[in-house]
């Protein structure tokens, strides 16, 4: 049990910081949804991936954290103490991609934090999501497009060189 604790807790809490924006908030949700997981391992579907799994039970967890953190009207006060989220890339381009990210929409970012940086697919970031595939491409669709064109407007990328560049940069 320890060394699969020891193998997610990466995942979860990066998961978490993205998610929640805070870092004790997403330091409790990341030990919540690890208990969880621990708790209800015999449950886990063995013909599917564990960590798609895992991470849908840590996004509800992040999903039950900011429910709770909006009915305390903590909302502003908690986003002023923005996380140590771990770093996409180095430098300034690493610094709008991270800036572009908070822009946008909470469900447009965690589907691009799980396509980007847990590297799921978009079957298993339907069943994180608990939402039809087709949204979740659509979620992709646009998330890119509002990070190509935020990295534009600062300076970055290719002027009207259409959508086509702006997945390889973010990509690799």
């Amino acid at each position: 049990m320890r060394e699969l604790v020891e193998r997610l807790e990466r995942p979860v809490l990066a998961l978490c910081l993205r998610m929640l924006r805070h870092r004790q908030d997403a330091e409790d949700a990341a030990q919540e949804s690890l208990v969880r997981v621990c708790k209800h391992l015999a449950t886990w579907d063995g013909s599917r991936s564990l960590l798609p799994w895992v991470l849908a039970i840590t996004a509800n967890r992040c999903r039950t954290a900011l429910e709770r953190r909006s009915r305390r009207g903590r909302t502003v006060e908690l986003l002023e103490e923005e996380a140590d989220s771990p770093p996409a890339m180095d430098g300034e381009l690493g610094e709008e991609v991270s800036r572009a990210l908070a822009q946008l929409r909470e469900e447009y970012r965690h589907c691009f934090i799980l396509f980007y940086e847990q590297e799921l697919s978009v079957q298993e970031i339907s069943q994180v999501l608990q939402v039809p595939e087709g949204t979740v491409k659509t979620w992709l669709h646009r998330a890119r497009k509002q990070m190509a064109e935020h990295l534009r407007t600062r300076g970055y990328g290719r002027s009207g060189g259409g959508e086509s560049w702006h997945t390889e940069q973010l990509s690799g």
